[in-house]
């Protein structure tokens, strides 16, 4: 702006133009409040450039670099604008000043100069809040300077401590510094490459480290909240069970389809237990159900075949457990993707080399193997701390040989699913193979007095059906059926899409896949439910005879087992002397027996004949065993998940202590036939569950394991028992004498070596295992009584 010759006021074209749009105006202020966002981010944004979002307070550090420069140009940016405020204002007083010399008042408007007034206003205003950033952000500076002095001090207090509580201290930190950056959870957690980060790490997230002096323990991490404790009631009502275990997988719709179908029976039973337990108080259990073989990650390869006559049993199983703890009045959480596990447990971002974020929400965890392993990939060390609170569904059963990894591995018995080194009882099948693992089980559908009588009415005497819904069972197997059609006649299961297979006579009725509720009809009906060797120790058999059938199946000659057969080679068992695979269906064989079960060698077809010529003149009522009822399965998991507790099991001295010594003296005593030892009154119960007053030592005989040696006199071996029993003492109360003594890892430990005096104990408590035999060892076994139909559990166990 400038003056002419006359004193009058001369501008510049631009601010003598007509007035801008109100639209300009804003655009004006809009470009310079952005002007002083993007000023305030570029100068200021690297000051705290260590303030991301997830890390730890206790690794935020203000950078005070340029401090001083920061502060000089917020104060040049606020007097630029009260000059830029200053000569706005002469302008317009220059224009007014014109436009009165002129004396048009009516060509301008009054309003005309309100929009300049408005943008002037707007940018004191604007400069008005710089000079207050200004303000703000020197007080922070400042702040900044006092507390960077400060965290420099306690760097240098950030050394590697030396203390032998934590030995394994420096190691860690040199780990740190390598490959901190190979896992985006160490700088979730705060760290950050510096040693006080790694320390910090190491003994606030970790423990590997002892705290520092410095730090504010109570702060630096969220201390454990307790589980809230109630007490469990009996619940009336499955149906908000179904909205916990989902949709959008075939698996999952049949799991819901198999708890209706028994709602009612499973509703008949849970007041019968409650009435037995005689309103016992019972601790409520948050429980984690994660089915990780339905897990897409997993390859879920179960979903596609439910409609294609793949294996079932599996999530019958499953579906069971969820109804039996739903029923008995836990709190249930059912993941079946990985997404939704890591977002139960607390999982940090990263690649699961960092524990959880928090403390387990959950009292126990039931899973699977292909679970087990999702687990122990994305829990860190949290995994080892937690892996008390783990149950493992596992169809065939792990062995303590199998379990022990450092055993497995120098022994042999290494798998590509074992060396868990877990408790073996963490284990739960779905038969009992082996007292060393609990038995789950499952449950098949109860006839009442009035169904039962409706069945044996109706019963066709010459009808068999075949067990094996996948056409390769049926393979080779055209001698066996055409002996069986010259009695009865013979109908099939076999899936198919469009056309019949062919390795299915055509003289077989072939059903194709029927849907549960019409498979029971057709069991109902029949006289014979026949097996060709495979699947194994599926539930399938079971249902048979609890719909009257008899169940017709091979005899293995020599049985299958981890060593002669592909199937079980691989799994975590070796399936040998008592467990070992005789049949298809063992459980069915050595529990149940004739005349529901006939086992017979398929190799020799005139036995093969015979048996059916003599099946078809039996009559047989259906049956069902009581640990495979609703209730049984109920009373089952009501005793485990209230008994069973590996997080506080009881401590085990040193194989031959003189504490293991002495306690063994006072607890036991020998039988009054002096054959074996039993639990002395004075011993109490023992301090853990099965309570010890069930107990009975024996000596085994030459190559018996601990299983079939408690067998052979009515009772079951019951492998927590052992660390009652692994003592030098216990075998001179048995009159036998050791001239010398010897503790190590080896499953079939305590035993005596036969023909000598040589005495030895186990080493490795993981290792006390009811499974295993040699000729050279006389094994020390625990065994127990059980209640009736429930072999699971000890007379005094519910």
């Amino acid at each position: 702006v400038g003056l002419g010759r006359r004193g009058g006021a001369r501008g510049h074209r631009f601010l003598l133009a007509p007035q801008p749009s109100a639209f300009l105006h804003r655009i004006f202020v809009l470009g310079i409040g952005f002007f002083t966002l993007c000023f305030l981010m570029t100068s200021l944004g690297g000051q705290f450039s260590a303030k991301r979002l997830g890390d730890s307070p206790f690794t935020i550090r203000t950078e005070v670099t340029g401090a001083l420069e920061s502060r000089g140009v917020l104060r040049k940016m606020s007097d630029m604008l009260e000059l830029l405020v200053k000569r706005m204002d002469v302008l317009a007083r220059l224009e007014n000043s014109s436009d009165l010399h002129k004396g048009d008042g009516g060509r301008f408007p009054p309003d005309r100069f309100q929009p300049a007034a408005g943008l002037m206003e707007r940018i004191q205003a604007i400069a008005q809040n710089v000079s207050d950033i200004a303000i703000k952000v020197d007080q922070i500076l400042r702040n900044s300077l006092i507390n960077g002095k400060m965290m420099d001090s306690r760097r240098d207090q950030c050394e590697v401590p030396r203390d032998p509580k934590y030995p394994d201290c420096a190691g860690k930190v040199e780990w740190m510094r390598a490959r901190w950056t190979s896992d985006p959870c160490y700088a979730f957690f705060g760290v950050d490459g510096t040693e006080c980060s790694f320390l910090i790490y190491l003994s606030e997230v970790e423990w590997f480290c002892p705290p520092l002096p410095w730090r504010n323990q109570t702060a630096a991490l969220p201390s454990p909240m307790p589980l809230p404790r109630g007490q469990a009631a009996f619940r009336s009502d499955l149906r908000p069970l179904l909205e916990l275990v989902g949709t959008g997988k075939e698996s999952l719709i049949f799991m819901k389809k198999r708890i209706r179908h028994l709602a009612q029976q499973w509703l008949r039973a849970a007041p019968r237990l409650e009435q037995k337990l005689k309103g016992r108080q019972r601790h409520q259990k948050h429980i984690l159900i994660h089915i990780g073989f339905l897990t897409e990650e997993s390859g879920d390869v179960f979903s596609p075949r439910v409609l294609k006559g793949g294996p079932l049993g599996e999530m019958v199983q499953w579906a069971d457990i969820l109804a039996a703890l739903f029923l008995l009045g836990h709190e249930l959480r059912v993941t079946v993707s990985l997404k939704e596990l890591q977002s139960n447990l607390g999982v940090p971002p990263g690649r699961g080399n960092c524990p959880l974020t928090i403390p387990l929400p959950f009292d126990l965890i039931y899973t699977d193997y292909h679970g087990l392993q999702q687990m122990k990939q994305h829990m860190g060390l949290s995994f080892k701390k937690y892996s008390c609170r783990i149950r493992v569904v596992d169809t065939f059963g792990t062995e303590p040989a199998y379990n022990h990894e450092e055993y497995a591995t120098l022994r042999g018995y290494r798998t590509n699913w074992g060396y868990w080194n877990l408790q073996p009882t963490q284990f739960m099948t779905m038969f009992p193979h082996t007292p060393d693992n609990s038995f789950m089980g499952f449950v098949s559908e109860e006839l009442n007095g009035t169904e039962k009588q409706f069945i044996k009415s109706n019963k066709v005497s010459n009808m068999a059906v075949v067990y094996g819904k996948e056409a390769s069972i049926w393979k080779g197997k055209e001698k066996f059926l055409a002996i069986l059609s010259k009695y009865m006649e013979i109908h099939g299961t076999v899936y198919y899409e469009t056309q019949r297979p062919p390795e299915v006579p055509a003289f077989v009725k072939n059903h194709g896949l029927l849907p549960q509720h019409e498979f029971q009809q057709l069991l109902r009906k029949a006289k014979l439910f026949v097996g060709f060797g495979f699947p194994y120790e599926g539930p399938a058999p079971l249902e048979a005879i609890a719909n009257g059938c008899v169940f017709l199946q091979a005899r293995f000659n020599p049985p299958h087992s981890s060593l002669n057969h592909e199937f079980f080679r691989g799994k975590p068992t070796a399936r040998a002397a008592v467990s070992q695979v005789s049949s298809q269906h063992p459980y069915a064989e050595a529990f149940i027996g004739k005349p529901h079960v006939w086992t017979v060698d398929y190799n020799n077809s005139e036995e093969f004949e015979a048996a059916i010529k003599a099946i078809m003149s039996t009559q047989v009522e259906p049956y069902l065993p009581y640990e495979y009822t609703c209730e049984g399965m109920l009373e089952r998991i009501h005793a485990y998940v209230q008994h069973q507790d590996f997080c506080a099991a009881p401590a085990v001295p040193e194989a031959g202590s003189a504490a293991t010594v002495l306690g063994a003296r006072d607890a036991l005593a020998l039988a009054p036939n002096a054959t074996h030892l039993v639990w002395a009154a004075r011993g109490g119960d023992g301090g853990g569950w099965p309570p010890a007053r069930s107990l009975q030592a024996w000596l085994s005989e030459g190559r018996l394991t601990c299983s079939e040696t408690c067998r052979r006199r009515g009772l079951v071996c019951e492998p927590t028992f052992f660390r009652l029993l692994n003592t030098k003492d216990a075998f001179l109360q048995l009159s036998v004498a050791c001239d010398s003594t010897e503790a190590e890892m080896n499953h079939l430990y305590p035993a005596v070596a036969e023909g000598a005096r040589e005495c030895y104990l186990q080493k490795e408590p993981l290792l006390f295992s009811c499974a295993g035999s040699s000729s050279r060892y006389r094994r020390l076994c625990p065994c127990r009584d059980y209640r009736e139909g429930q072999v699971a559990l000890c007379q005094d166990c519910l």
